[in-house]
């Protein structure tokens, strides 16, 4: 509990908190470069933590539970509160001008509940195979996070006279990181669910196999 990558672990759970209150900081800017300052912090501790356990041989049955939640509940933070910001009436530095994450973000979310519930009620008699597209799914959610949250951070870092609040003017290469994000949110969707089929696929056969 008290070893390194544990200690990253909690620490990467506890950072939920703060990043989602900085979505509603005051000033635009900021809250922009805190977003994105706390998920790449997030994402830095997610790497090593596993190094680290591997490294020096301290695996545990916390990390094991534990690492993969840490994930998800970041993850699932910042999914909702792109969403919700995305979706303003008023425009926001956050606000996607090619429409909201909803549609995506819900199926994602409902993927990872079903996924979840499968894995808790086939506990001890049937494990769910691990499949290349659920990693696929996981690398194009966390690398879309990273661009539509990198994107204002990138604008405001560089030059904040590339966003104009009022009317929801940016330089185009703003457009693109961020129109990038949005692509690789849809394209989890649908990964998340063609792998969740054959999860399911695996479980209706085990399911069906007569019992000894």
């Amino acid at each position: 509990m008290t070893s390194l990558p544990n200690i990253l672990t909690i620490s990467r759970m506890v950072l939920v908190a703060p990043f989602v209150g900085a979505f509603y900081l005051p000033d635009a800017e900021a809250a922009a470069l805190v977003t994105f300052s706390i998920f790449i912090l997030a994402a830095v501790t997610d790497f090593f933590d596993g190094w680290l356990a591997r490294r020096l041989s301290v695996t545990s049955q916390f990390g094991r539970v534990f690492d993969p939640i840490a994930d998800k509940l970041l993850v699932a933070a910042a999914l909702i509160m792109l969403t919700l910001r995305t979706s303003d009436a008023e425009w926001t530095i956050f606000s996607i001008p090619y429409g909201p994450l909803t549609i995506p973000v819900v199926a994602i979310l409902c993927r990872e509940l079903l996924i979840s519930g499968l894995r808790e009620g086939m506990a001890g008699r049937f494990t769910l195979p691990v499949n290349h597209l659920g990693k696929w799914k996981t690398a194009c959610q966390m690398i879309a996070i990273g661009l539509l949250l990198g994107g204002p951070a990138l604008a405001t870092f560089t030059n904040p006279e590339w966003i104009n609040l009022e009317d929801g003017e940016m330089m185009p290469m703003i457009y693109v990181i961020i129109f990038a994000g949005q692509i690789l949110i849809w394209t989890a969707a649908v990964l998340s669910w063609l792998s969740a089929a054959i999860y399911l696929l695996a479980v209706s056969r085990q399911l069906w196999l007569p019992e000894e």
